[in-house]
C-alpha cells in the first residue's frame, strides 16, 4: 500500500535485512554447514554458539548502522571514571596514558572490517580516557581538607550567602588568615553557620570570628556515600559554625579578577531576588520558590522538605532537568506563540529557531542566577544541546544530543558520575527518551470510544504525565535505593497532582516574575507562585501521611551495576538486542529475592567514635537519645531496620567526671561502679551512666563500653570486650586484649562494621578506609604536629 506524502511507516529494526558489509565472516559461514546430529552434542553447541555470535555479530551491525553506538561513548567515559574514582590508591597518569596511547594505536591498526573488535578497542580507550579526565579534574581542584577538628580564629571573604528555616546565616568564605592556633594546613575555602536572626553581611566583606571547623564527614557506614568527595570537588575544605559574634569589614581586594567580578555580580543578584521572593511570599511557599528560581534550599523546613521526600516530590527543589525544561519551554512557546501573531513575521522569519535563541539566552541566565549547582549546570548543559539541536534544525529529542550532553558533562567535571543526581537525572530521561522514540515509531493510539476535541486534548495530557511519572519513576528507583535505600511508593498520584500546578501556575508566574521584578511589578506573579506552591505543599504533606515509604537497605554491589548494565541495553539498543537487558534485569532481580540475606552487622561505630549502635534483630539499639541524627537515620535505613531502642539509664548515683586525671580514689570508685553495671547489665539496649559510660551487649554475649571519659578508657578495657572512645588516649591497644576503637584509630579507618559469622569464629571488621590514599581521604593521615603525612 502506498504511503501518503506526511506518512511514515514504522521500522521494524527487529527484521532489517543484513547491511551490506561482512560481518564475522567465519561465524556465518560456518552457520551454512549441515547442523549435526543431536547425538553429536559437542558439535551441537559449537553450533549454537556460533548462530548465537553471529546474531549478536549482525544486530550489532544494524545499530552501527543506526548511529545507536555512539550513544555508549558516554557510558564508558563514565565507566572509566567510576572505576578510577574507586581504586584505593591512585593509579599512575603516565599508566594510564600508555594504555590509552596502546589503544589508540590498536584502533588506527585494526581493519575496518572487524567493527566487533575495533568496538571492543574503542571502548577500552574511552575507559582509559574517562580515567585520565578523572585524573585531569582531582588535579585541578586540588582541594585541601581540614585534617582535624579544631577551634580557631578565622578571617575570610564571603563568596556565597543563604539563610535557612530558622533565619540563621551560612556563609561561604575564601580563608585569608587563621590564628590561635595558626593552621599549618588550612583550607582555603569553609562554609560557616553563624547563630542569631541578624540580618546577614553583604558578599565580598570580610568576616573574622572565633570558629569551629570540621572536615567533611566520610561515609556513615563502609560503602555508603562518602561526603568528603563531593566536598572535595565543591571546593569546600571545612565546615562549621561561629562561636559568638563576629567583626565585620569591607576593604577592597586587588587580586580580583575577572572571572571573580562576574561570579560575585551574579551572587549578589542571585542573593538579591532570593530574598524579593521571600519577602513577598512568606513562609515554606517563598522558601520553596526561592529554591525553584536561585537553588536557595535551606530556608525550607524540615517537615516540609521531609514531606516532598516520602511524596517523591523531592526533584522539584533542585534546580534540575524539569525546572530548566519548563523555564525552556515557557520560553520557547511564548516567543513562537508571540512571533506568529503576525502573518507577515509567521512566514518570513524562522520563528522557530528564533524562539530556541530566545529560550538558549533564557536558560542561560537561569544557571547563572542558580548558584553554579552541579545539578544545575547538568540540567543547563542538557538543555542547551537540545535548544542548539533545534537551532540547526535538528531533532531535539533524540538518543544522540542526550550522549553528546552527557559526554560534556563527564569532560568536565567527571566527578558527577559518582553522584545520585547524574545517575538519576540520565537515567530518567534514557527511560523517557526510549519511550518517546518506541511511541513515535509504533502504531498510532486512537481512543476506544468518541470524546469531543478538547476531552481528546485533556486525556491525553494526563495520560501523557502519567506515562511520564511511571517510566521516571521506574527508571530512577535503582538509583534511589541505591543512594538513600528507600522508595517512594506514593509519587506516581503526587506528581499527577503536583505537575499540573508546577507546570501551568508555578513556573509560567516565576518567569513573569522574574522579567518583571527589575521593574518592581513582580509581586502579583510571585503570590500566583505562591499560591501554586502552597498546593503543591498541601499535596506532599497529604500524600506523605499515607505513609507508604518503603525502606530498601543496601543493594548489593553485583545488584547494583548488573541492572545498570542492563537498564543500558534496554533503552540504548533499537534491535533485537535490548531484550538481553530486560532479561538481565528481570534475572538479577530474580536473584536477589532468592539469594540469602546478608548477615547485618552486630555493633556499628561513627567514624568519630561519638556514637555507637547494637543490632538487635530488626532494631537499632543506640548510645544516644537521639533517633533523627544524620548517621543514625542513615544506619537505619541501610540496614533496613524496623525499630529503634533508646538508651536506659542506670539507677544510682553518678560518677564525678574527672577534669583531667583522675584521682587514685575516682578510679576506684568508678571500677567498682563499671564492674556493677557490667553485672547487671541486660541484652536489649544500651544502658548509660551519665557523664560516665554507655553499656551494651551483642548477641553474642560480648560487653561493648563506650566511654566519652578518657580516664575510664583503661578500666573499660579490664572489664568490656570492646571499647570505644571519641576521645584521644596514650595507648592504641588493650593490655587485656580487649577491642579498642580510639578517635586515633576511627580518623584513619571511618566508621565501623564488626560482626560474628558465627559461634566461636573470629570477628569480621569492615571499616570505610582500608588504608585507602586518594585526594579526599589524605587528610586523615595529615599529622599537624610534626606538619607532616604517616604511612598508611
Amino acid at each position: 500500500m502506498a504511503l501518503k506524502d506526511d506518512e511514515t511507516r514504522p521500522v521494524d529494526y527487529d527484521n532489517l535485512q543484513a547491511p551490506s558489509r561482512p560481518v564475522l565472516l567465519p561465524a556465518v559461514n560456518a552457520l551454512e554447514k549441515p547442523v549435526p546430529a543431536m547425538s553429536h552434542w559437542p558439535g551441537f553447541r559449537r553450533l549454537m554458539a556460533l548462530e548465537i555470535v553471529a546474531f549478536v555479530a549482525e544486530k550489532l551491525a544494524f545499530e552501527r548502522d543506526l548511529g545507536q553506538l555512539f550513544c555508549w561513548t558516554p557510558v564508558f567515559l563514565g565507566a572509566g571514571a567510576a572505576f578510577w574514582f574507586s581504586l584505593a590508591t591512585t593509579p599512575s597518569i603516565f599508566a594510564i596514558l600508555f594504555a590509552a596511547s596502546l589503544s589508540f594505536l590498536a584502533l588506527l591498526f585494526t581493519s575496518r572490517e572487524r567493527f566487533v573488535l575495533r568496538a571492543v578497542i574503542g571502548c577500552c580507550l574511552l575507559m582509559m580516557v574517562g580515567m585520565a579526565l578523572a585524573d585531569l579534574q582531582t588535579r585541578r581542584i586540588a582541594t585541601i581538607i581540614l585534617d582535624s577538628p579544631v577551634t580557631t580564629t578565622i578571617r575570610g571573604r564571603i563568596l556565597a550567602r543563604e539563610a535557612d528555616a530558622n533565619g540563621r546565616w551560612r556563609y561561604l568564605l575564601a580563608v585569608l588568615t587563621t590564628k590561635e592556633p595558626q593552621l599549618r594546613r588550612p583550607p582555603q575555602v569553609v562554609r560557616l553557620t553563624l547563630s542569631g536572626k541578624a540580618e546577614g553581611f553583604g558578599l565580598g566583606s570580610v568576616l573574622e570570628g572565633r570558629a569551629r571547623l570540621s572536615p567533611p564527614s566520610g561515609p556513615t557506614l563502609p560503602g555508603l556515600n562518602d561526603f568528603a568527595f563531593a566536598a572535595y570537588f565543591e571546593g569546600v575544605g571545612a565546615m562549621g559554625y561561629f562561636l559568638g559574634a563576629v567583626a565585620n569589614e569591607i576593604e577592597p581586594d586587588r587580586s580580583r579578577t575577572l572571572p571573580m567580578i562576574i561570579s560575585e555580580t551574579m551572587e549578589t543578584v542571585r542573593t538579591a531576588i532570593s530574598e524579593r521572593i521571600r519577602s513577598v511570599v512568606a513562609g515554606d511557599a517563598g522558601a520553596f520558590a526561592s529554591s525553584m528560581v536561585t537553588d536557595d534550599r535551606r530556608a525550607i523546613s524540615l517537615e516540609t522538605t521531609e514531606a516532598l521526600r516520602l511524596a517523591g516530590l523531592a526533584h522539584i527543589v533542585a534546580i534540575s532537568g524539569l525546572n530548566m525544561a519548563l523555564a525552556a519551554g515557557v520560553f520557547f512557546v511564548s516567543i513562537r506563540v508571540v512571533l506568529s501573531l503576525s502573518q507577515a513575521s509567521a512566514h518570513r522569519l524562522p520563528v522557530k529557531k528564533i524562539a530556541a535563541a530566545g529560550a538558549l539566552l533564557s536558560v542561560t541566565f537561569y544557571y547563572l542566577i542558580s548558584g553554579f549547582a552541579v545539578s544545575a549546570e547538568r540540567a543547563y548543559i542538557m538543555m542547551a544541546v537540545v535548544l542548539v539541536a533545534a537551532l540547526l534544525g535538528r531533532p531535539s529529542i533524540s538518543f544522540r544530543n542526550v550522549a553528546l550532553s552527557a559526554i560534556l558533562i563527564l569532560v568536565l567535571t567527571p566527578s558527577a558520575v559518582m553522584g545520585p543526581g547524574f545517575q538519576m537525572s540520565y537515567a530518567a530521561t534514557l527511560g523517557l527518551v526510549a519511550g518517546y522514540t518506541l511511541w513515535k515509531e509504533g502504531t498510532p493510539f486512537h481512543l476506544p470510544f468518541p470524546v469531543p476535541a478538547w476531552g481528546e486534548q485533556v486525556l491525553r495530557f494526563v495520560g501523557g504525565i502519567f506515562i511520564t511519572s511511571l517510566i521516571g519513576g521506574l527508571s530512577t528507583a535503582l538509583y534511589s535505593a541505591e543512594h538513600f535505600h528507600r522508595l517512594a511508593t506514593w509519587g506516581l498520584p503526587a506528581n499527577l497532582l503536583a505537575m499540573p500546578i508546577i507546570s501551568f501556575i508555578v513556573m509560567p508566574s516565576g518567569i513573569v516574575a522574574l522579567v518583571l521584578m527589575p521593574f518592581g511589578l513582580d509581586a502579583p506573579a510571585l503570590h500566583i507562585m505562591g499560591w501554586g506552591l502552597e498546593w503543591v505543599i498541601a499535596i506532599a504533606k497529604w500524600i506523605a501521611s499515607f505513609k507508604g515509604e518503603v525502606v530498601t537497605g543496601e543493594l548489593p554491589p553485583w545488584l547494583f551495576i548488573g541492572v545498570t548494565i542492563g537498564f543500558l541495553i534496554l533503552t540504548l539498543m533499537r534491535t533485537a538486542l535490548r531484550h538481553i537487558g530486560s532479561i538481565l534485569i528481570v534475572l538479577l532481580l530474580i536473584g536477589a529475592t532468592v539469594a540469602p540475606e546478608r548477615k547485618r552487622p552486630d555493633l556499628l561505630v561513627r567514624e568519630d567514635g561519638a556514637a555507637i549502635a547494637l543490632v538487635k534483630g530488626d532494631d537499632l539499639a543506640l548510645s544516644s537519645s537521639r533517633k533523627d541524627g544524620f548517621a543514625t537515620r542513615q544506619w537505619f535505613y541501610a540496614l533496613a531496620m524496623t525499630d529503634y531502642r533508646l538508651p536506659v539509664a542506670i539507677a544510682g548515683e553518678g560518677l564525678p567526671e574527672p577534669k583531667r586525671d583522675a584521682t587514685a580514689e575516682e578510679l576506684g570508685q568508678a571500677r567498682i561502679a563499671l564492674a556493677a553495671d557490667i553485672a547487671g547489665l541486660g541484652g536489649e539496649a544500651l544502658a548509660c551512666r551519665r557523664k560516665a559510660w554507655c553499656l551494651g551487649r551483642l548477641n553474642n554475649g560480648l560487653v561493648v563500653a563506650w566511654i566519652p571519659v578518657g580516664a575510664y578508657v583503661g578500666l573499660a578495657c579490664d572489664h568490656a570486650d570492646i571499647v570505644v572512645t571519641p576521645v584521644p588516649v596514650r595507648f592504641s591497644s588493650c593490655r587485656s586484649g580487649a577491642l579498642l576503637f580510639s578517635r586515633q584509630t576511627l580518623r584513619r579507618s571511618g566508621a565501623i562494621e564488626l560482626r560474628w559469622p558465627s559461634a566461636g569464629r573470629p570477628p569480621i571488621l569492615e571499616a570505610s578506609f582500608n588504608g585507602d590514599w586518594r585526594p579526599w581521604s589524605e587528610h586523615r593521615f595529615y599529622d599537624w604536629r610534626t606538619d607532616s603525612f604517616a604511612d598508611p
